[in-house]
């Protein structure tokens, strides 16, 4: 059950109707309450109270860590009188903290792993809070069985390490139950979280898959929270990922993140196409960093393997237990090699082929067989059900069919150990095994190897008990699956698929038979990166990068939209801001001189309608705008002329630049005319097949040939594949037309070449000057625009607010169709409000035309 939060008392005091059981009246509420009963003493002052542990300095920065579980062990007493806690050591989130800086205040919120009876809850909510800084989220047994055991580990975990719910026994069928009961969890941790943060100072960081729509309940209610996110687990391909049916709605819930942390390239690649594929979000790197723009927020994508706690394992290896087993297991296998596996028993270690291989490495090479000796050790598994006990039942009769076939008195090839071990223990196998095997077929980070090269390197003691000569560089060797997440970090270690066993039997005979000094290069390079890249500098490198993510917070403008988990926020420039009807429409009546610039595909018409020809309503408006004299309205579009001809004819007074702006028709009866003279055009003649190509070889892409362009499209093309495409074809294109007088540019799903200096900028430019030219001097110019063409005409107006081309007191409206960086000031959603913003302007000029028209009184 969930501990008493005190955040609605907040309410009845602020009400002035504070709870009859308050004992006298209250100074202040602490940021955090969960003590049960009356309130009596919460002075101030008070040294024992809660809030003087939580409340910490505005200047002290602070980190609130959430993880499924907190770092915590928790064992009752004795006289089964209450609970015993102590740090959990080997814990991630207690571990991380020494990256963070001294100055740094950490609060953990988490789940205990032994189960608090609802009447202790908030005692030990209270003692965990003061004495640990963490703050404990209870949650009902079955409510945790659904949510830990049900949609985590039956769901998420195998999908995201590529196990399709094929049928029931494998990975298991969606549940929206569990689902529910996932999100339900998360919610508690959210509010868990509302009772310490304070928003405007403090960082979140989330660990994990267990709470991936976390950042939405934060962010929805705390619009600027410095949030992060690290996923430990591997992030699956988007043919994997996109079976889940709520695909979107975690997608969507990791983007409420300011960053978002993966231990691979890999993962992080999957993830952002996931993100392309599904939501049409794109991304971009700036300077090294990886970003995608979400709403105007720009979510940061951290690359960073975590590392291991030097500190923690030296100190262990400097242990008298250690040196013991060290020395006992270096006596048990005086005349042997050993080869070593650690490992967790799921289905995902890959223990059953780790064994088939060694199998195989016997049968190839017998006379390995009584010098041999692998020793696997299969730590308990983490979650429960058939797929375990199979993995189990397959390893048990494994081991024993190979201590039968190889084995002899006093010898077995296999040393299985399935018992829990301590941790002085295990390192005591690393120091004294020639060779590491992590063979998994799927696995998020594993940090085995890591541990394993510290272990290698040993210390003084350990070098006098295994008779090593100080002065000889040490050794290692690591065979490593390929699918893991520490592989590509470690260089030197020789790769296998974990499938192909003769593979694998064949790189574990290699390990055994490299020279000396090879294996000696490699344990340096290993030893190098490790003990540079340990947990602290993972913590902190994620940590600065927050921080650079985080910093342009104050500055924006936020607010939320959508409901449930589509919710997102909106952070926007505070210069940047919705156009108003009503203001435009104001300043667009007090005004006499008006310039009116609009682009057509995604601003009159929609890029997703399939008839591109402007319906009635639109044509209806521009004759209104057109009919007034104070206006001068201006299409300009992408467009061919003979089209555009044909969809506004009966426009007789809209002006039309055509082609971006290569053509130009003043009036409906003028001829066109051509703003940027060209000499020839010679150059299609080579761009177009190189064109062809490309069209030939990606479905769904076609070739718009205009009189004074070429435009390659791929709108209808898969979305990665089109954009790949559409990067080489500007290379290729570029290259081949180097020494001619044009430009190839990219736009939304297009690859243009065009004749230099033909821009909408130019035709904008031509606008202004010939208004001035007749007197004219526009006091208003409205530009509306939807993709990186129309950014031309925005600057060229901008520059000409403090010229001679604007009147002193010019109203000057540059809007962009959509939320997005831009140029302009202003923006409207979709081109469903520009047809109403301009219905509005193109009814006040009918009314105005209507009073005109009336006798004037006697």
């Amino acid at each position: 059950m969930v501990s008493r939060s005190y955040s609605n008392l907040l309410d009845l005091v602020a009400s002035g109707d504070p709870p009859a059981s308050f004992g006298r009246p209250v100074k202040r509420l602490p940021r955090v309450m969960t003590v049960a009963g009356i309130i009596s003493d919460l002075d101030e002052e008070s040294a024992n109270s809660v809030g003087s542990d939580v409340i910490s300095s505005v200047s002290q920065e602070r980190m609130i860590i959430v993880g499924n579980q907190l770092p915590i062990r928790a064992h009752r007493r004795p006289d089964n009188d209450g609970w015993n806690f102590s740090w959990d050591e080997d814990s991630l989130l207690l571990q991380l903290k020494d990256g963070l800086g001294e100055d740094t205040e950490v609060i953990y919120i988490g789940c205990l792993k032994e189960e608090v009876a609802l009447k202790e809850q908030d005692d030990v909510s209270q003692t965990l809070l003061e004495t640990f800084k963490c703050v404990p989220a209870f949650l009902p047994p079955d409510l945790f069985s659904k949510f830990y055991h049900g949609f985590c580990k039956q769901q998420l975990w195998p999908l995201f390490h590529y196990m399709l719910p094929l049928s029931p026994d494998l990975g298991g069928r969606f549940d929206r139950s569990l689902w529910q009961a996932y999100v339900s969890v998360n919610k508690i941790f959210a509010d868990k979280v509302m009772e310490v943060i304070n928003p405007d100072e403090d960082y979140v960081w989330v660990h994990d898959y267990h709470l991936m729509v976390l950042p939405t309940f934060l962010r929805k209610r705390f619009n600027r929270v410095k949030l992060g996110f690290f996923l430990h687990s591997p992030f699956p391909s988007s043919e994997i990922y996109r079976t889940l049916p709520v695909r979107d709605e975690l997608l969507r819930a990791l983007l409420n993140s300011d960053l978002i942390g993966f231990h691979t390239f890999d993962y992080a690649r999957h993830f952002l196409s996931c993100c392309s594929r599904m939501l049409g979000i794109g991304y971009q790197s700036k300077r090294g960093y990886i970003g995608l723009e979400y709403y105007g927020r720009t979510v940061g994508i951290k690359i960073l393997p975590v590392g291991i706690h030097l500190g923690q394992l030296k100190s262990v290896m400097n242990l008298p237990e250690t040196e013991t087993k060290v020395a006992e297991l270096s006596e048990q296998f005086k005349d042997q090699t050993v080869l070593l596996g650690v490992d967790d028993m799921d289905i995902f270690k890959g223990i059953s082929l780790k064994l088939l291989a060694m199998e195989q490495l016997l049968v190839q090479h017998p006379d390995w067989v009584g010098k041999l000796v692998l020793v696997q050790i299969a730590n308990p598994a983490r979650g429960r059900g058939r797929d375990v006990q199979e993995v189990q039942s397959e390893t048990y009769s494994t081991v024993k069919r190979i201590n039968e076939k190889f084995g002899r008195p006093g010898y077995d090839p296999v040393i299985l150990i399935d018992t829990t071990l301590q941790f002085y223990e295990r390192i005591a196998y690393y120091v004294i095994a020639e060779c590491c095997l992590v063979t998994a077929v799927r696995d998020g980070m594993n940090l085995i190897p890591y541990e394993y090269i510290i272990c290698r390197q040993g210390n003084d003691k350990l070098d006098v008990i295994l008779q090593l000569d100080p002065q000889v560089p040490k050794k290692s060797m690591l065979v490593v699956s390929e699918f893991i997440g520490c592989s590509p970090s470690l260089s030197g270690a020789i790769r296998v698929n974990p499938w192909n066993i003769d593979a694998v039997a064949e790189a574990m005979d290699g390990a055994l038979v490299t020279r000396e000094s090879e294996k000696q290069l490699r344990h340096e390079k290993h030893y190098r990166y490790v003990s540079t890249h340990d947990v602290a500098y993972w913590a902190n490198s994620f940590l600065q990068d927050l921080e650079r993510t985080c910093k342009d917070h104050v500055r924006r403008r936020c607010w939320g939209i959508g409901f449930g988990l589509g919710f997102r926020v909106i952070a926007l420039d505070p210069n940047f801001r919705k156009l108003s009807v009503e203001h435009i429409v104001s300043a667009y009546k007090r005004t006499n001189n008006r310039a009116i610039l609009l682009d057509y595909d995604g601003t009159l018409m929609s890029q997703t309608s399939i008839s591109k020809n402007p319906g009635s309503e639109v044509v209806n408006i521009l004759n209104s705008l057109c009919k007034d004299p104070k206006n001068v309205v201006f299409l300009v579009s992408g467009r061919s002329k003979n089209i555009l001809s044909e969809w506004f004819s009966t426009c007789n007074k809209l002006v039309i630049a055509a082609e971006h702006g290569y053509f130009l028709r003043p009036k409906h009866d003028a001829e066109w005319e051509t703003c940027v003279p060209v000499a020839d055009f010679d150059w299609m003649q080579i761009a177009e097949p190189v064109m062809k190509l490309y069209t030939e070889t990606t479905d769904g892409s076609s070739i718009e040939v205009k009189e004074s362009a070429l435009v390659w499209r791929y709108q209808y093309a898969d979305r990665d594949f089109g954009a790949c495409q559409a990067k080489e074809l500007l290379d290729h294109l570029e290259s081949v037309l180097a020494n001619e007088p044009v430009s190839v540019k990219s736009g939304q799903h297009i690859v243009e070449v065009k004749p230099q200096g033909v821009t909408k900028g130019l035709v904008a430019e031509w606008l202004l000057s010939t208004m001035r030219e007749r007197g004219m001097l526009p006091d208003f110019v409205l530009c509306i625009g939807d993709d990186r063409s129309d950014e031309d005409m925005f600057e060229v107006i901008t520059d000409a607010i403090s010229g001679p081309l604007l009147s002193p007191v010019a109203e000057t409206f540059l809007c962009t169709v959509g939320q997005k960086p831009s140029k302009a000031k202003y923006y409207l959603e979709d081109t469903t409000e520009v047809v109403r913003m301009l219905q509005g302007l193109a009814s006040a000029s009918d009314h105005t035309a209507r009073l005109a028209a009336m006798p004037s009184l006697p």
